[in-house]
Order: C-alpha cells, then sequence, then structure tokens
C-alpha cells in the first residue's frame, strides 16, 4: 500500500482523534453492532425525517465501526473512518457502496445541522432502505475477518504512518 504525502489516510493518521492502531476488540465490534441495531430500531420508530436519516446513517455508521474495532482502529472522524473503509475494506465494498455512505454523510449534515438543505428523495428512500442491508452486511464482514486479514490490513496502515 502506498501513501503519498498529500493522501487523506496519512492526514487522518496525523489528525487528532484520527486514525489510530488500538488492539483488535471482538467484543467492542459485538457493542457497536448493538449500537447500529438499535440506531436502526430508533430510525424506524422516528416520525421526522431528518432523525430517520441521522439514525439511518448511524446505522450505517456503528455497522462500520464495529469492522474497525475486530481490526484494531480507532477513528473519532467520520470522514477518516469512511476513507479508511474505502482504502482499506475495499473487498468488502464496492465503488458504489462508498459513494452511498458519503452521500449518506453528506445527508446527515444537512438533514442535522442545516435548515435550507433538503436531502433528495431518492437519497432518502436509498437510506431507509439499504441501512437495515448495510448492518447485515457489516456483520459478515466482522465474522469473516481473520487474523490474516487483520494483520494485512495493520501492515498496510503501518506503512502509511
Amino acid at each position: 500500500m502506498w501513501c503519498s504525502k498529500v493522501d487523506k489516510i496519512k492526514w487522518c493518521l496525523k489528525a487528532k482523534n484520527g486514525i489510530e492502531l488500538v488492539e483488535p476488540n471482538s467484543n467492542l465490534a459485538e457493542a457497536y453492532l448493538k449500537k447500529a441495531e438499535d440506531s436502526l430500531e430508533t430510525m424506524r420508530l422516528a416520525k421526522s425525517r431528518d432523525w430517520k436519516i441521522s439514525t439511518a446513517y448511524y446505522t450505517i455508521y456503528f455497522s462500520i465501526y464495529a469492522i474497525l474495532m475486530r481490526i484494531g482502529v480507532k477513528c473519532e472522524i467520520h470522514s477518516c473512518t469512511i476513507e479508511f473503509m474505502k482504502r482499506f475494506l475495499s473487498d468488502d465494498f464496492d465503488s458504489q457502496e462508498q459513494r452511498f455512505i458519503e452521500g449518506s454523510m453528506k445527508a446527515r449534515i444537512d438533514a442535522q445541522y442545516f435548515i435550507n438543505r433538503d436531502v433528495p428523495d431518492e437519497l432518502y428512500d436509498d437510506l431507509i432502505k439499504k441501512a437495515p442491508w448495510f448492518l447485515v452486511k457489516c456483520k459478515g464482514v466482522v465474522i469473516r475477518m481473520d487474523e490474516r486479514k487483520r494483520n494485512k490490513i495493520r501492515q498496510e496502515i503501518m506503512a502509511c504512518i
């Protein structure tokens, strides 16, 4: 894995609360999957479109974060978590799924922080439809994440430091 000086991963590795290697933790991975399930249930119960968007996004985000915990990666910057997924989990998530996740984050930001930014109906419908599917997919990735794959990803991260 090659990292250039202007690489976003390199920036995320240096940023405060960015990407950091920690001990792989199956228990935390399971806890984040539970948080994703809770977010999904909240999405189903929410009446507000904005809250449905936010909770759908957090279902997706916590699902991805569970994979990071399984690998042993901590990151508190959402865009860095997504960049990590794009770079190191590209075998598990294709470019269309990666764009969907980026669009989901933008939709959550627009819904949560702005009054004058509408989330298109098509993206809203996709979020609501795909959030449960995404959780199931990430559970599968967590289950399949073996030591060999974890170590390979961790070595690639260390090569960027």
